[in-house]
């Protein structure tokens, strides 16, 4: 039987960091003197820094030299930093050490694919690292979500088709980069929402033993 890889994205599915990176953007919003609200920062899910902090000048309707804004982009990841900087265990989402656990028994090989930047040091923190065979972050790629670049570099990393290979994401641009990429997608969130993908679970703790072990045996993607 031909192996399967498994990729997780970051945020949103393995730690909820959704809710620091809302601060730290909120933080710069105020500082160039508008509101930002949760509502838009969904707008945020699985978009690039650099793509964020253009919509969030959209948002506000201010114009920015690139001297501007390559400062904005530094201050907002300064006090993004700041946040997760006490990040630990706790921060894990429901269940999915567990998910982890089951398939490193199995010795399935598996990578994260994430647009963010920081996917190591926060992986060190909430010990997950040693998981991982393969971490394909925003130090990596070029191209964002939904582009598949992110997914084919971790496939390739872990030696395994694309089409052996299992995505889980939270965000519609992730379910449409795993699809591009001819990958099996799984979307951790509002089905409604995620409906691109080929399984929809609201979190871990919906996924049995027995989901994954059909997962190691199901015929992959043609």
């Amino acid at each position: 039987m031909e192996k399967v890889g498994f990729i997780f994205d970051l945020d949103g599915v393995i730690v909820d960091t959704a809710k620091y990176h809302y601060l730290a953007w909120r933080k710069l919003a105020n500082e160039l003197g508008f509101e930002f609200t949760k509502e838009q920062n969904e707008l945020f899910k699985g978009v690039s820094r650099k793509r964020c902090l253009e919509i969030l000048l959209d948002i506000g309707n201010v114009k920015a030299t690139q001297e501007q804004f390559d400062t904005w982009m530094v201050e907002k990841n300064v006090d993004y930093l700041a946040y997760i900087e006490k990040m630990d265990s706790s921060e894990i989402l429901p269940d999915v050490t567990r998910v982890l656990e089951y398939l490193k028994k199995k010795n399935i090989p598996i990578a994260l694919g994430s647009a963010s930047k920081n996917a190591r040091p926060i992986l060190e923190k909430v010990d997950l690292l040693p998981y991982f065979d393969s971490i394909v972050d925003g130090n990596s790629v070029t191209k964002a979500k939904p582009d598949p670049e992110v997914f084919l570099i971790a496939a390739n990393n872990l030696g395994i088709a694309a089409n052996s290979c299992v995505v889980f994401e939270d965000a519609v641009a992730g379910i449409q980069a795993a699809n591009a990429a001819n990958m099996v997608s799984i979307g951790i969130g509002d089905a409604d929402i995620l409906n691109e993908a080929d399984y929809n679970f609201n979190d871990f703790t919906e996924m049995t033993d027995d989901f994954l072990k059909s997962l190691l045996n199901k015929e992959h993607k043609a």
